[in-house]
């Protein structure tokens, strides 16, 4: 007969809920702070974890960090499943918010901005990643998987952090905007993509046969959630209404991601596969994107905040009073600037569009957001990257996030709205006005 499951100890589960309504009220608030100040609120929920962790508390009170947040693996274990049950959903909603639809629509230029602005400062990243200080790796890293690990880092761009930037700029209906939204998709998707075949060559040491290995593992799932899934979970998504829709998406999202997990690929692109499945089957169906607005909310503000408080707890700033870790710090935020606004500003060049439009475009393209931060994190959990390149990268993420908007406001007011715009700003009210009518005739009643 078996043991019963041992309960979780009543001290263990006391410190848990301690710590993890600490960091979400430290979060939130400095969230709310941020957003007022208009920088992205995701400055300010790192920041929970800067004040709280190593970088600030560690060092001036270690006896109160010690209280707040014990040193031991089993009670930290416990606050990092919460926020690796966070990524995952919050992977799979940005997946459900891609609007691939706008891939066909925006046609040749936004793939041209896209992979210029993706393959350029991978190819910049992954040739940083053999010039940086050894100080910078660990005594376990493989120099040829840091540098692609870089790569991605360098590469990746953050839809929810642009989709938001355009929205309150009142830019969403502007070509310029558009065509972000529509490269911005194809970067995370193909930055996913790689992060899984990096991860697996993390994991599986960088040889051949292993990483082929993987890769057809990869394109074997792709294929299956194509041809298989998608008619699949449209069909899924279309048996239930209402509240067991987002039961079934979060069950999709976290069966997605244990299938890549045991393929030895990152988890993180299943659940991104199977936000895309999800988002595919809103054709249609105007009130599916209603019925998920719940897990959307509760991703967004709960657990999305937990996740980048705990990844704010790895950072250790203390790390760049090294002048060698400093200098290194610069020199790749200059890359990764250079990189993605190169790469943008080419591919709308090359598609005949105005400097201006260029400009504007490799500051949208430039914010990394909390995908950079998911790389990075990855890249620490695997073993890939010391603390210290770990909080560069962070940082990067937030510089860039912070500068996009000013740039892109400078560079907007240059660029004339056409009538075409002006049309499709109507057609997005009467859209949204559309999918609230619903929720506006039932409140009244």
């Amino acid at each position: 007969m078996r043991d019963p499951l041992p309960a979780l100890d009543p001290g263990v589960l006391l410190i848990f809920l301690l710590q993890i309504s600490l960091l979400l009220l430290v979060a939130f608030a400095l969230g709310r702070l941020a957003t007022r100040i208009g920088l992205p609120a995701l400055v300010g929920e790192l920041l929970t974890g800067v004040i709280l962790g190593p970088s600030l508390l560690g060092a001036t009170a270690p006896d109160l960090l010690a209280w707040v947040l014990p040193a031991d693996a089993g009670q930290l274990h416990l606050v990092d499943a919460v926020g690796q049950l966070g990524v995952l959903l919050l992977v799979g909603v940005t997946g459900i918010q891609l609007d691939t639809r706008m891939l066909r629509t925006r046609g040749s230029t936004g793939v041209k901005v896209s992979l210029a602005g993706l393959l350029l400062p991978l190819a910049l990243g992954v040739a940083a990643g053999f010039v940086v200080p050894a100080a910078l790796l660990t005594d376990t890293t493989d120099r040829w998987v840091f540098a692609l690990f870089l790569g991605v880092a360098m590469c990746v761009t953050a839809i929810p952090v642009i989709a938001k930037t355009l929205a309150d700029m009142g830019l969403l209906h502007r070509d310029v905007g558009q065509l972000t939204l529509a490269a911005g998709t194809v970067d995370d998707a193909v930055g996913w993509f790689l992060l899984s075949v990096v991860s697996a060559a993390a994991t599986t040491g960088v040889r051949a046969g292993a990483v082929s290995l993987s890769f057809l593992y990869l394109m074997l799932f792709v294929a299956l959630a194509y041809f298989a899934g998608r008619p699949l979970v449209r069909w899924i998504m279309r048996r239930v209404t209402g509240g067991p829709r987002v039961t079934v998406a979060v069950i999709l999202i976290l069966t997605c991601a244990a299938a890549t997990q045991s393929m030895h690929m990152e988890a993180l692109f299943g659940a991104f596969v199977a936000g895309i499945l999800i988002g595919h089957a809103r054709a249609g169906d105007e009130r599916l994107w209603t019925d998920l607005t719940p897990l959307r909310t509760v991703v967004l503000s709960v657990l999305a905040p937990i996740f980048l408080a705990t990844a704010g707890l790895r950072m250790d700033l203390t790390a760049l009073a090294d002048p060698t870790v400093l200098a290194a710090a610069l020199a790749l935020l200059a890359v990764a600037v250079l990189g993605k606004f190169a790469g943008a500003y080419i591919g709308a060049r090359s598609s005949r569009l105005s400097h201006w439009e260029g400009i504007a475009l490799g500051a949208g393209m430039n914010a990394r957001g909390v995908v950079e931060v998911v790389v990075a994190t990855t890249g620490l959990r695997l073993g890939v990257l010391s603390v210290a390149t770990y909080t560069v990268i962070v940082l990067i993420a937030v510089v860039t996030s912070v500068m996009g908007p000013p740039i892109l406001r400078w560079a907007m007011s240059r660029v004339e709205e056409t009538p075409a715009e002006t049309q499709r700003e109507l057609d997005l009210a009467g859209a949204k006005f559309r999918l609230a009518l619903p929720n506006i005739i039932e409140e009244g009643n």
